[in-house]
């Protein structure tokens, strides 16, 4: 989640995403009828009809619906209400998944599926005033630090073996979401349990960087290979070949490079979405650096201490400003004269118009949208294009993350009634469940477990989904993670990077101004938190400013990162390496995991 906005504002980028497919046009919610009973041939129905491919056994799927059918008897003929942000996977969850848990549980409910600033509009109204809106919620884990700070977020790992002990699915096996890691913050608790996932990676023209003729030019000129890049410097050369060396291709005019740049609420997770960690700004560290995350929050304990590179934060650090000079520098010099002007869903189809070589920040929730026919596609439904892992700045170090991961999560609040919070828990499980989680995957191409992307189904499927199965199998997976724990209001400081990165996008601040004016944003915001004391003893407290020579020591006598020094270059030689040798190099096997 990357943009706060209230109704009638722009688009979020979540909406956009789902508003390019059909199930865009579904109702904002739906409520559906509680039956008499429930009963085995229903859940045979729903089995049969639906749940298709499942990793689990028809006769193992039946048993974990009989579960629920039994725990939900306290509370049938309740009607509970759950709301979630618009993208495919959720709207799958309010039209279809709501529907079969009613027909079995007899617990009526109404899934709201709403734009993204909206939840968070909606999240921030209960919180503060302690009248129930909701009684689950699918929000963003980007939210952790939030949740984890203000105390008003039910502690899922306690939850589970405590008051809610009765209504936990005893096949709920935590240890198999891949993204626990992201929800669980500094005390080591479970707040928030995924719900889908899907990462910002690399994506390019397999077909023209297979091209001999291309290569054999990319070689001559640059003295390496032309590949999948590892570094920014490749993909800068890349991005000068396509579009200054071959020019045209079948007589369209091509770019080596696609970004946006309108000041606009959609410039905001532009950034917040790791662009700065894939520069190699903060920590190393996953899944977020420590002691400095990639927002550039310094937090010690569990308390954030500055944004600022005064404050030993590294915001307006040399590889923050870095990372700001080299998106304005590819945008003016290699992408469509037209990405100037474009908000992110404006930009989003243009790469499978099919004049587009390679796109440094792509998502791969537009997976689905870039399979169906067009320019981009071959004949026999095999893509032109790949995905692969994002390439790193020269500040990047091994140990950082690398890219951003969206993970809509289980959220429940402590302001909701203990029966409806137990009634909305026992839904919140059963669209994650193990009968559901592989056809959910299939229709979002989300995941959640690690045994849903091993399964044979995917296998089937990989060749026509571009590397995105390949990737979410590989060890690479682990460094594209979301916002962590550093954040200690996810709300009031999103905002705020939009706002100050447009100047630098519009031309009214250099990259440096603009990172400067962010920091200090920042650091007034965790400073009214501090003196509000409302966040408690894991609060933020800032350090006093000091210079910057003196943080730049102290990171280097700590064996710590951040904040770093300017480099001398900034620009290494480029280096990339085949996509297909990429491929074989990872696991082709799942990964061997201690039994619970």
């Amino acid at each position: 989640m990357r943009h706060l906005r209230r109704r009638n504002g722009p688009l979020t980028k979540n909406s956009f995403l789902t508003m390019t497919s059909a199930a865009a046009l579904i109702a904002a919610s739906v409520t559906i009828a509680a039956p008499a009973f429930a009963d085995d041939a229903a859940a045979q129905k729903w089995i049969d009809s639906e749940f298709q491919p499942s990793t689990l056994s028809k006769a193992d799927q039946l048993k974990e619906l009989q579960w629920f059918e039994k725990a939900a008897q306290p509370f049938k003929g309740m009607e509970i209400n759950v709301v979630s942000e618009t993208i495919t996977t959720h709207e799958y969850e309010s039209r279809t998944l709501a529907k079969a848990f009613t027909e079995l549980t007899g617990i009526k409910v109404k899934h709201d599926v709403i734009q993204e600033g909206d939840v968070v509009e909606k999240l921030q109204t209960q919180m503060q005033s302690g009248k129930n809106v909701y009684d689950g919620w699918i929000n963003d884990s980007d939210l952790i630090g939030t949740h984890f700070r203000y105390g008003q977020t039910i502690v899922l790992s306690d939850y589970m073996t405590g008051e809610g002990k009765e209504v936990t699915d005893p096949q709920l096996d935590v240890n198999d979401f891949i993204g626990k890691s992201f929800t669980t913050a500094p005390d080591g608790k479970l707040y928030q349990l995924p719900d889908q996932q899907f990462a910002n990676l690399y994506w390019f023209r397999y077909d023209w960087f297979s091209n001999p003729e291309y290569k054999a030019k990319f070689k001559a000129k640059y003295g390496y290979e032309l590949g999948v890049p590892v570094n920014w410097s490749a993909y800068e050369d890349i991005a000068e070949f396509f579009t200054n060396d071959i020019k045209e291709i079948n007589g369209v005019k091509v770019y080596g490079h696609m970004d946006y740049g309108k000041k606009d609420p959609s410039l905001g997770w532009r950034f917040t979405d790791a662009w700065l960690s894939m520069a190699g700004n903060g920590d190393k560290g996953i899944p977020n650096g420590l002691p400095v995350d990639e927002w550039g929050i310094r937090m010690e304990g569990c308390r954030p201490v500055g944004s600022s590179v005064e404050r030993g934060g590294d915001t307006n650090g040399p590889a923050a400003v870095y990372s700001i000079a080299k998106y304005l520098d590819w945008m003016k010099k290699y992408a469509p004269p037209q990405a100037q002007g474009m908000t992110f869903s404006e930009s989003g189809p243009v790469p499978a118009q099919g004049a587009i070589a390679q796109q440094i920040f792509w998502y791969t929730a537009f997976t689905a949208d870039m399979v169906k026919p067009g320019p981009v596609m071959n004949a026999d439904g095999t893509p032109k294009w790949r995905m692969a892992p994002s390439p790193h700045g020269a500040y990047w170090k091994d140990g950082m993350k690398l890219g951003y991961q969206d993970a809509g999560s289980l959220t429940l609040l402590k302001s909701t009634p203990a029966d409806r919070r137990k009634a909305a828990w026992l839904y919140l499980q059963f669209i994650v469940s193990k009968t559901v989680s592989l056809k959910k995957s299939h229709v979002g191409l989300t995941f959640i477990r690690e045994s849903d992307i091993w399964d044979k189904s995917f296998t089937e499927r990989a060749p026509k989904l571009g590397g995105l199965i390949e990737f979410y199998r590989s060890p690479a997976r682990v460094q594209w993670t979301p916002t962590g724990n550093n954040v200690p209001d996810y709300p009031k400081l999103a905002q705020l990077w939009w706002q100050n990165i447009g100047d630098a996008s519009s031309g009214a601040k250099t990259p440096q101004a603009a990172m400067d004016s962010l920091a200090a944003a920042q650091d007034s915001v965790m400073e009214r938190l501090e003196k509000s004391g409302v966040q408690g003893a894991c609060g933020p407290k800032l350090n006093k400013k000091e210079k910057p020579e003196f943080w730049f020591a102290k990171a280097e006598k700590d064996h710590t990162i951040a904040p770093q020094r300017k480099l001398a270059n900034e620009k290494p030689k480029g280096e990339t390496i085949d996509y297909d040798a990429l491929i074989k190099s990872w696991p082709a096997s799942p990964p061997k995991r201690a039994s619970n």
